[in-house]
């Protein structure tokens, strides 16, 4: 991604703005969602997995909470973690205050709960018939869980682009834990593609706005078809096994 991010900034020399600065914009709002994402990912599908298998005490509750996060205010979330990287909260030795790392862990917050919520709808649709088949064939309980991930695989990666989406969309969070902060040499240190176009529409600079939110849609765009193109390889590969 960073290779094609220089290429294009060589394939336009009359780029009307400052490009090493919108370049860095988006490497930024790469690296924080994408990590967010991943990240988010591997705590979300064990507890979707958890929640679609067993049946326990609370079951309705946590699925409640998660359902709840999945609209949890952004700026709400921003608060909370700004509380717990300060000087005064549990992480404040780690100085995390105005970093990509904090901003990261604003959009794991924004994020896990919807890829969670997702997954578990696509976990929970699987016909039961399915887990007593590999059950029936001596699988353990992780052989089940691999069945289930791999005939949910199209709704988990539902799940995860809408994380994805949730993420880099996000702006109070980001804006409240990162800063919105450029660096002297004219780079992104914590400015992100949302927070930027906030900013520059503020200042009056309308085009570089426009310019920095059709890269977001084009980002968004690339993510969605990338999604649809695994889905349709895994259904044609389910076509040809049968």
């Amino acid at each position: 991604m960073m290779m094609w991010l220089h290429t294009l900034s060589a394939l336009l020399p009359t780029f009307p703005f400052e490009w090493n600065y919108v370049r860095t914009i988006i490497e930024v709002s790469l690296y924080v969602s994408v990590t967010a994402v991943l990240i988010s990912t591997l705590l979300s599908l064990p507890i979707a997995l958890a929640l679609g298998f067993t049946e326990f005490r609370g079951k309705r509750a946590m699925t409640a909470i998660i359902t709840t996060g999945m609209g949890f205010p952004s700026v709400v979330v921003g608060l909370i973690v700004l509380f717990t990287v300060s000087n005064q909260g549990p992480l404040g030795s780690l100085n995390l205050v105005f970093t990509r790392e904090a901003m990261i862990l604003s959009q794991i917050v924004l994020a896990a709960p919807v890829i969670t919520g997702v997954s578990l709808a696509a976990v929970s649709s699987i016909d039961q018939n399915v887990h007593d088949a590999a059950y029936v064939m001596g699988g353990t309980r992780l052989d089940v869980a691999l069945v289930t991930i791999k005939e949910a695989r199209y709704g988990i990666a539902t799940a995860v682009l809408a994380g994805f989406g949730r993420a880099i969309s996000e702006v109070g969070g980001v804006l409240i834990v990162g800063g919105n902060i450029a660096g002297p040499d004219g780079t992104s240190k914590t400015r992100t593609l949302t927070t930027a176009i906030q900013l520059e529409a503020r200042q009056g600079q309308f085009e570089l706005a426009m310019i920095l939110g059709a890269i977001l849609v084009v980002l968004v765009l690339v993510v969605n078809a990338l999604v649809l193109r695994l889905g349709d390889d895994g259904d044609r590969g389910g076509v040809r096994g049968r």
